[in-house]
């Protein structure tokens, strides 16, 4: 069992032998609360004093940090339970295993399965590298000891909500299933024909015919104009790519455009068995991605699949506060006294290097929280695996208790009609990362840094000169229609980044859209942390979260508004 740092006599006092596995071992809120309940005893058993003859300052620093180590431990922590599929099937159909031994059908290896889980539980840093891996896997698990990480600041992962993921059989997981095949069959139609493209309205009367159709952010049924976007209000104003998708970046002394190298159209992977089943293995793939010879924006789920397949944690949010931050202080939020101050500006505080290191600081916020969630409860298969069960039944191979709306989708015998079978066309070569699928990372990220965005940026400024791309991405034009706002753009920009893994293939809707709340759940409390630490007085953060409700953040305490 490995110990986190070396406590003091203290420290060692309340906290005898606690490590992070111990935390996480049985009821997750038990262990949190046998530690709270100690602690109880005495308000101010944190930690030592500060040394006698200590600064003011040094005294100021303790009891801002005391202050908010003594709220988080006061924290009601959620209970995690999983949705039940690990133990209800004995084949494990329903859990990832990328890597792990695989027989000739896909499954994994139960016994190799039950020894990768008993690892993970563990904690134990050194039993990690003997973790089961088939004989054909060239490449590794995806850093599952992060799952044992601390952070210092911010909300822990383990202290995070999550609504639990469709079941293997459900109804629910068929109609996400089915959206995906249809992502594959539409990757290259363009955003801004969706309302007229004959294949989209196809995928959308299919969609509508599941026992649980998918629903727009108003709750009503899916259509043209609504199919595949996000769940905010902010998604369904204005083109479906987030203005700072397109938009011209200012990078000190470059300016940097938006169009890209991306993939030639019509390609997609992992649709022959022998490539899938390698894959599933771990071994590296044979095909590669081809390149066209002219850049072009984002303009349809191919470019987007690419974008999320190669950028960078906060890449997205950094180049969103660049552009605002260009704006000027009129851009600012309206609780931001530099808006309003005319012989100092903002910097370090309140300014452009407060924002853009909290918008980096969140992303890894966001990614601890995916991976707790990912390895310790819920271990969800990927899409791409699902495919296989779907096709291993209806090969006659094996019998699954798969949900019939998905064996009769329309989307599923375009495929196999276009492909030879009924595996899922995916993006990108590798298919999936080697991690389980829920929630999303992408996800949790986004849902960490477009909250921090939507802290420092009025949400009702409406952007000047918004643009939309041609249809075949070779230009931007003007966007003429409704006006579009900061914060609806911010929300926008959330859900491309989060469901442009689902259009790669790689993700679930579930995945995605429950994983922006993980992400926004750290950065409220991220804000919440450094809300004790500023000299300025103001009127704190105000926050539209992803749901449409309003928080404050002021001090170190959040209010709803």
């Amino acid at each position: 069992m490995r110990q986190i740092g070396e406590p003091s006599k203290l420290d060692a006092r309340i906290f005898p032998g606690i490590s992070r596995r111990v935390l996480l071992e049985g009821s997750i809120t038990a262990s949190f609360s046998g530690i709270a309940s100690s602690l109880s005893r005495d308000a101010n058993a944190v930690g030592p004093e500060p040394a006698s003859g200590g600064s003011a300052r040094q005294t100021a620093a303790y009891s801002v940090r005391q202050a908010a180590a003594q709220e988080y431990l006061h924290e009601q922590q959620p209970v995690h339970h999983p949705n039940g599929d690990e133990p209800r099937y004995p084949d494990k159909r329903a859990s990832f295993a990328k890597t792990l031994p695989h027989n000739d059908v896909g499954e994994v290896d139960p016994n190799a399965f039950a020894a990768f889980v008993t690892i993970l539980s563990s904690g134990d840093s050194t039993s990690f590298e003997t973790i089961p891996r088939d004989p054909r896997a060239e490449v590794g698990l995806n850093n599952p000891q992060a799952t044992y990480a601390f952070d210092l600041v911010g909300l822990e992962g383990a202290a995070t909500s999550l609504d639990l993921p469709p079941t293997f059989a459900s109804a629910a997981m068929a109609t996400e299933m089915a959206e995906l095949y249809w992502l594959s069959l539409t990757r290259d139609v363009p955003f801004r024909e969706y309302e007229t493209d004959p294949l989209v309205a196809a995928a959308v009367v299919d969609l509508n015919a599941f026992i649980e159709p998918l629903t727009s952010s108003t709750g009503t049924k899916t259509t043209p104009a609504s199919v595949f976007r996000g769940e905010t209000p902010g998604d369904l104003v204005g083109p479906y790519l987030s203005q700072f998708l397109w938009l011209d970046i200012p990078y000190g002394i470059k300016t940097l455009g938006q169009s890209y190298s991306v993939p030639k159209r019509g390609q997609s992977f992992l649709t022959n068995s022998n490539e899938w089943l390698a894959c599933q293995r771990g071994a590296r793939p044979t095909s590669t991605l081809t390149f066209d010879a002219t850049p072009r924006y984002i303009c349809s789920a191919r470019e987007l699949a690419e974008y999320v397949h190669r950028d960078f944690s906060f890449q997205t949010y950094m180049n969103a506060a660049l552009i605002m931050l260009a704006m000027g202080k009129e851009a600012l939020s309206p609780t931001n006294p530099y808006r309003n101050w005319r012989r100092q500006s903002g910097d370090i505080t309140l300014g452009s290097k407060n924002i853009l290191s909290l918008v980096a600081q969140a992303s890894l916020l966001g990614q601890k929280g995916a991976y707790f969630h990912k390895w310790q409860v819920h271990r969800r298969l990927r899409p791409e695996c699902f495919a296989g069960r779907i096709d291993s039944q209806a090969s006659g191979r094996r019998q699954y208790d798969i949900h019939t709306d998905i064996l009769k989708c329309e989307g599923l015998a375009r495929t196999q009609s276009q492909h030879g079978s009924r595996l899922l066309p995916v993006a990108f070569p590798e298919g999936c990362p080697t991690h389980p699928s829920y929630p999303s990372a992408h996800a949790c990220n986004a849902g960490a840094c477009a909250t921090i965005l939507k802290a420092f940026f009025d949400p009702d400024y409406v952007l000047a000169h918004p643009v939309e791309s041609t249809a075949d991405g070779s230009a931007l034009e003007p966007w003429r229609g409704a006006n579009l706002t900061l914060g609806n753009e911010i929300d926008k920009l959330a859900s491309n980044i989060a469901l442009g893994r689902d259009a790669a293939g790689v993700h679930y809707r579930s995945d995605s859209v429950r994983g922006l709340f993980v992400g926004e759940q750290q950065a409220l409390w991220l804000l919440r942390d450094y809300s004790r630490t500023y000299n300025e007085r103001f009127d704190g953060f105000v926050v539209r979260k992803f749901n449409g409700d309003k928080v404050k953040i002021t001090n170190g305490e959040l209010e709803p508004l």
